[in-house]
């Protein structure tokens, strides 16, 4: 397992957990604005897009976005998508570490010990499966059944999302979640094809096309992000975007770049990682730290305070009676 790989792929988690953390905020902030000016928060596409790009936290969390991008593009140019994106998986430990940060409550010990399952188990997944390097890009007639399935299960999901539950509450971020993490483990399988090509010249990458796909995949992903964070909390989106991501991104490895999980002797060890690993982001997802209000912002949090305090109204009420 190529060292530079799991230490650029930890610090691209680092940075996706900060943008995912800031997004947030910026979401709940206008979606409190919202709510204060009577419109309601609903599925709003770009116009809603428009409306966050003014909003210090959210153009914060696109820039640690970026950032994770290209530490993830140089993670994935020395490394294996079935290793550089399962670690991605750790961007859910540092998204709530940073959350305790940005909103009001903090995580009790149960919290804890789910983040140290997640970690765990990632830990022993990986080293147990010991990934191959595969091919530096993908196999001819590969990529043609992979967009095929993308553009077809990106939209039903989007569509499950809306008609089911709007696209709002629990439910309707973890449908969304998954349809995220399917077109970010297609970008990520689209930026080591990019990366694996540069070395054959400009001339190769911008004629190809990939780079377009890469360039429309990415947007997908940013504008679905934004949906999952806006339809409910992190504690929902989050387990299926980060786990979803993993899991689509091992069998990508697997079927475009020839990756390999050689499982043999250590079946039982993976099979303990991976319990840990599912184990650990359930009790994340169920954790009354995370549920609820946790990621509520400072201000939802002084209103609600203020609208518990007794008013001098209510203090001459009580003197009447």
């Amino acid at each position: 397992m190529n060292v530079l790989a799991v230490v650029l792929a930890l610090w691209a988690a680092l940075a996706n957990g900060a943008a995912s953390v800031l997004q947030r905020r910026a979401a709940m902030e206008q979606t409190e604005s919202e709510a204060v000016g009577g419109r309601p928060a609903v599925w709003q596409g770009m116009r809603g897009l428009a409306r966050l790009v003014r909003r210090p936290f959210w153009l914060a969390g696109v820039t640690a976005l970026g950032l994770s991008a290209v530490l993830q593009a140089g993670a994935l140019a020395v490394g294996s998508l079935s290793v550089v994106q399962p670690l991605m998986a750790s961007e859910l430990l540092f998204t709530l570490l940073l959350g305790t940060v940005v909103f009001p409550h903090r995580p009790g010990g149960g919290t804890w010990l789910s983040f140290l399952m997640l970690a765990a188990g990632l830990a022993l997944f990986l080293a147990a499966v010991g990934p191959s390097a595969g091919e530096e890009t993908g196999k001819a007639g590969t990529w043609l059944p992979v967009g095929i399935f993308a553009a077809t299960a990106v939209p039903a999901l989007i569509l499950v999302a809306r008609t089911l539950t709007g696209a709002t509450g629990a439910a309707g971020a973890a449908v969304l979640g998954c349809a995220t993490a399917i077109s970010f483990a297609c970008t990520a399988a689209l930026i080591k094809e990019v990366t694996g090509r540069v070395q054959e010249g400009a001339a190769v990458v911008f004629t190809t096309g990939y780079v377009y796909a890469l360039g429309c995949a990415g947007l997908l992903s940013l504008l679905l992000l934004q949906s999952a964070l806006r339809a409910g909390t992190l504690a929902a989106s989050q387990p299926a975007l980060t786990l979803g991501d993993a899991l689509v991104s091992v069998v990508l490895g697997r079927a475009l770049f020839g990756e390999r999980i050689a499982l043999g002797d250590h079946l039982l060890p993976a099979t303990l990682g991976a319990c840990l690993v599912a184990a650990g982001t359930v009790g994340l997802s169920l954790s009354p730290a995370v549920a609820g209000h946790w990621d509520a912002t400072r201000t939802t949090m002084r209103h609600s305070r203020a609208d518990r305090l007794p008013t001098a109204a209510d203090d001459e009420g009580t003197e009447a009676r």
